[in-house]
């Protein structure tokens, strides 16, 4: 059986299977792709360009509902959250459309010498992404956008449970204009994105995923010397020091950690409260918590190894303030962890599932201490009522992101990204058309300045 199948998390039924790549159209995937961006990525003007994408943004939201039911048997997203996401990657493309000529133009250097100098922003080639599953849309969105939008071509491999989002893609780019070989999507093996890697004409890798992926994708690709750009999950601190209003807190807090279950790569997880305030927020976060309807989990093995991590949390002395340590199938209830000793090992592990630590602090520098005691570094969160302290704290966190008295604030303008074990380079915004572009310098004497 193929690797690539669609298994609806909510019956553990498995409902489409998709047939992997042979090597020879992995070949012939990679021939297409070098081909389109010598005829298309070099050879069209930014204003065509940003139209395929403005072309894309409106299928999306033309095919909303169909978009949204695919990933809703994929991988569990609620039907409401499933067609929000349809429509965050509808407004990436848009906002690449509407921009991305802006973002290219050139830029003029002052030269000490007399003439002129300019960098111009340039395709590299042939780009290979390797994107995971808990946003099948809006992580493909964010690495496709701006490097079509600069010329690049681009092959796909997407998460082997979300095949059949993966091929609608690929059909989307089709019918918006783009050009054969343009972006491509592979049901390919990690033995054939090693090969891809290797392959002289690909000249830059991302990957969203895990640590390890991270690390072997990393590894495979500076071995090859490709650029990659790599985003690997978090472990994110939610800081509160003060509030005017401790009910709008809660609500982002609740927002923060249980948005599409649990499973955000910089999802609020670890929840650090002043301890005046303490007592009063763990109980409204919970009978918050109570209140929350939970689709289930992306799968029965995920909801699997995290009542491992929960038992292992126990284990280690944490105390099960709320919910269960046990999975029911894909379902997993929302859950809170507290008393977690200093030493233990899961405070360093990322909890990819609805379950919330929650730590007692008695300052701001404690709270600093403590939110910077991880291995990773993506994104963070501050509620404070004294602005200035929560610049400060922001400034101190090794961090990628911070958000100050807001959680959910994701945007198509605001770069996406992170520091440490959380990987390296930016999506999204003026910054991911930068990542994989050549910027040439391009510089002439006084007699034949432009």
């Amino acid at each position: 059986m193929s690797q690539y199948a669609v298994t609806n998390p909510a019956t553990n039924t498995v409902e489409e299977t998709f047939a992997s790549c042979t090597d020879q159209e992995i070949s012939e995937a990679l021939d297409a792709a070098a081909r389109s961006y010598v005829t298309w990525g070099r050879n069209t003007s930014k204003v065509e360009r940003a139209d395929l994408l403005a072309n894309v943004a409106d299928i999306y939201m033309d095919r909303q509902e169909e978009l949204a039911t695919i990933i809703n048997h994929e991988m569990g997203k609620s039907m409401e959250e499933s067609r929000a996401e349809v429509e965050f990657a509808s407004a990436i493309y848009q906002y690449y459309a509407k921009h991305g000529v802006e973002f290219l133009d050139d830029e003029h250097i002052d030269r000490e010498a007399e003439g002129s100098a300019m960098l111009r922003k340039m395709p590299i080639g042939v780009l290979m992404g390797i994107m995971p599953w808990n946003y099948p849309y809006y992580q493909v969105a964010r690495f496709a956008a701006p490097n079509l939008m600069l010329g690049n071509t681009i092959l796909l491999k997407h998460a082997s449970m979300c095949p059949k989002s993966a091929k609608v893609m690929g059909e989307i780019f089709l019918e918006a204009g783009f050009p054969a070989g343009a972006y491509t999507n592979l049901f390919a093996s990690f033995e054939q994105v090693n090969t891809i890697i290797a392959d002289p004409r690909v000249r830059g890798v991302s990957l969203t995923g895990s640590e390890r992926a991270g690390v072997k994708i990393a590894q495979e690709a500076g071995a090859n010397l490709k650029k990659v750009v790599c985003e690997l999950g978090g472990n994110d601190p939610f800081i509160v020091l003060s509030t005017d209003n401790l009910d709008d807190v809660i609500e982002a807090a609740v927002v923060g950690r249980f948005e599409n279950v649990g499973q955000v790569c910089n999802g609020a997880k670890r929840f650090i409260i002043v301890d005046s305030l303490y007592d009063e927020f763990l109980s409204k976060f919970k009978d918050a918590a109570a209140k929350v309807t939970l689709a289930p989990m992306c799968s029965v093995e995920a909801a699997e190894h995290l009542s491992a991590q929960v038992h292992q949390a126990i284990d280690e002395g944490a105390h099960l303030e709320f919910g269960s340590a046990e999975n029911d199938g894909a379902y997993f209830e929302a859950t809170i962890l507290t008393d977690i000793p200093q030493g233990a090992s899961v405070r360093y592990e990322e909890f990819f599932g609805p379950v919330a630590q929650f730590y007692k602090v008695s300052s701001e520098q404690e709270a600093v201490e403590l939110a910077n005691d991880t291995p990773y570094g993506l994104g963070s969160y501050i509620f404070s009522a004294d602005y200035e302290q929560a610049l400060r704290v922001a400034d101190a966190l090794e961090a990628g992101m911070t958000y100050i008295n807001e959680a959910g604030a994701d945007s198509a303008e605001l770069p996406f990204g992170g520091v440490k074990n959380s990987g390296f380079g930016r999506e999204m915004g003026p910054l991911g058309i930068t990542e994989f572009v050549n910027m040439k310098l391009v510089t002439s004497p006084k007699n034949s300045a432009f």
